[in-house]
């Protein structure tokens, strides 16, 4: 069987805009990511337990412009 076929478009893929959580690969909110991590291993994936470890985490993506804040993608 052919991989061609006829009358379909050709797919070309587009990079995600930002908020659609990029890698930080400078490593800027490593510390606070191994925190929750932590958290969650030792909770057994009880998120409840690291909300604040999560909220910390999400505060400095968005400081660092890593991830757009909730209000801004909503609109």
């Amino acid at each position: 069987m052919s991989s061609m076929t006829f009358g379909q478009k050709k797919f070309t893929p587009t990079a995600p805009e930002k908020g659609s959580f990029p890698l930080d690969h400078d490593g800027v909110c490593k510390k606070a990511m191994l925190h929750y991590m932590i958290c969650l291993r030792e909770s057994k994936n009880s998120n409840t337990k690291c909300r604040e470890l999560a909220k910390e985490y999400l505060a400095c993506r968005m400081d660092s412009e890593y991830q757009l804040p909730k209000w801004l993608i909503q609109q």
